[in-house]
């Protein structure tokens, strides 16, 4: 919670009622008319605490990224004590073990064994084999009888040591599909290269809204300790019989809320921390803390164009995209290839006779041209399905350049409109907390009963919510602005710093 130096009440009412727009009552007035004044001051007072107690702005996550960048592999064991995590240290853990890029990064391995598998089919392939045989016949089986020759032949045995050689000389259609798998596996590299900054995004999320929770924990701790004092005061007065039994219990229920208050936002900083360890590959049972704060800091936004000229250069996912796009073209080309001609060479050359002292070499050749003749309805729906392959992933790319031109413009616009949120709630939680000293020492020197305190506190707590929000706003929107870019992995803290 951001304090400030008491001040006189009628100056600080002026602030108060400057920063929403509710006219200023007069500081020069007469001794006579000080009842009058009284009224109006704290009319005007709960005018302000109610402009402020609107809700302020929320502070879950607002990226919808593939659930799988929300868990990870954990590696490491717990280790004792308790482990100190810098934003630098959960983001490499988080590259390291993230389950959303080791998913991406197999599916990299695997096109890369599908790009291989179609160019074996552009290669020469050799096979060798080796084999021994022996055989008896019965020439009568086979209806042979030959005077005075006995029908049984054998037994006898052939040796036979032989290499195989095929070769796809022109195959149109095996070209085009090894060009669009090699599309595909620059495709799955670019693609697993983009989940790097989805991990960034996810673990920069879940560090910054763990920070905001621990901000809430001191906000609501030091919310806890003026309701004690105002309790204090409370039991104080009607003890000295100046006060009702009404105010002390007033006070009462504002301390006991603030307690729960503090259990609820424990428990969220625990469950959080938790997101935290999964996102990164973190132990459960590992105890740590957070080692830094990102406080706010100005960016200096770039010119929306410029910066959406900058991500169309930067952002894999496009190019990811654009060689898909190329990869569905090869695979059109590669439907209407099946139609035309091809042509092969197999052979073998070996070593036969009855055993490898009596042998001699053998060989054949062959050469072979073939097509299809009538194979009309395969090769059309073959060709249509590439085509409408070829047509949603045209749509999608141009969908995407699109989605990318939106997130740059969308990011821009929420670090402008969260850096005022930051401005004005920070002004909030000043004045609020201004507003809670007053009511306190009103109620101190018996003006007024301990009503006006509680609903001070409840205002000081929305205050300090809203200013905690909005600095997790700010900072996520500069971390987005980093992914739109393409810049998360190598610049995000750039974008958190400032610049």
């Amino acid at each position: 919670m951001v304090k400030v130096n008491k001040r006189a009440f009628p100056a600080a009412l002026v602030f108060l009622l400057a920063a929403v727009g509710v006219p200023a009552v007069a500081q020069t007035q007469s001794s006579g008319s000080s009842s009058t004044d009284d009224s109006s001051a704290i009319q005007s007072v709960t005018t302000v605490q109610q402009q402020l107690s609107k809700p302020g702005p929320s502070a879950a996550p607002t990226n919808s990224i593939d659930s799988s960048f929300n868990g990870s592999i954990v590696r490491d064991k717990a280790t004792d004590g308790v482990l100190q995590l810098t934003l630098d240290d959960a983001m490499q853990r988080g590259l390291r073990n993230n389950l959303g890029l080791v998913l991406q990064t197999s599916n990299e391995k695997s096109a890369g064994g599908q790009r291989l598998q179609q160019l074996q089919e552009l290669l020469p392939t050799v096979r060798g084999s080796a084999s021994i045989e022996v055989e008896q016949i019965n020439l009568a089986a086979y209806g042979l009888k030959f005077p005075g020759l006995n029908p049984i032949i054998g037994p006898f045995q052939v040796v036979d040591f032989r290499a195989y050689l095929t070769q796809k000389l022109v195959d149109v259609q095996s070209l085009e599909n090894y060009i669009s798998s090699k599309h595909n596996f620059e495709a799955a590299k670019l693609t697993a290269q983009d989940a790097r900054d989805l991990v960034v995004l996810t673990v920069g999320n879940a560090y910054l809204l763990c920070i905001a929770d621990a901000a809430r924990i001191e906000a609501v701790k030091a919310d806890m300790a003026t309701s004690k004092v105002s309790l204090d005061q409370a039991v104080a007065a009607h003890d000295a019989g100046t006060s009702p039994r009404l105010d002390v219990l007033r006070a009462q229920v504002d301390y006991q809320n603030e307690q729960q208050n503090l259990i609820a936002t424990t428990n969220q900083l625990a469950k959080d921390k938790l997101a935290l360890a999964r996102a990164i590959g973190l132990p459960l049972e590992q105890k740590y803390e957070l080692s830094d704060a990102e406080p706010f800091a100005a960016l200096d936004t770039p010119d929306p164009e410029a910066a959406f000229q900058q991500a169309l250069k930067q952002r894999k996912d496009l190019a990811a995209m654009a060689e898909q796009l190329k990869a569905a073209e090869a695979g059109k080309k590669a439907a209407f290839a099946d139609q035309l001609p091809s042509a092969s060479f197999s052979g073998d050359f070996g070593d036969m006779g009855t055993t490898p002292a009596h042998s001699h070499g053998t060989y054949t050749a062959t050469g072979q041209v073939s097509a299809p003749i009538l194979q009309i309805a395969k090769t059309r729906g073959d060709e249509e399905v590439a085509g409408a392959q070829y047509d949603q992933t045209k749509a999608k790319l141009s969908d995407q350049v699109q989605q990318v031109n939106a997130d740059v413009r969308d990011a821009i616009l929420d670090i402008q409109s969260s850096a005022k949120l930051v401005d004005a709630a920070k002004s909030n939680v000043d004045l609020a907390h201004e507003a809670l000293i007053e009511a306190q020492e009103r109620f101190k020197t018996g003006v007024e009963d301990s009503l006006p305190v509680s609903q001070a506190l409840s205002t000081d707590e929305q205050a300090n919510d809203q200013y905690i929000s909005a600095l997790y706003q700010h900072n996520v929107a500069k971390l987005s602005l980093a992914r739109a870019l393409g810049a998360a992995s190598t610049n995000y803290k750039d974008y958190l710093g400032g610049k």
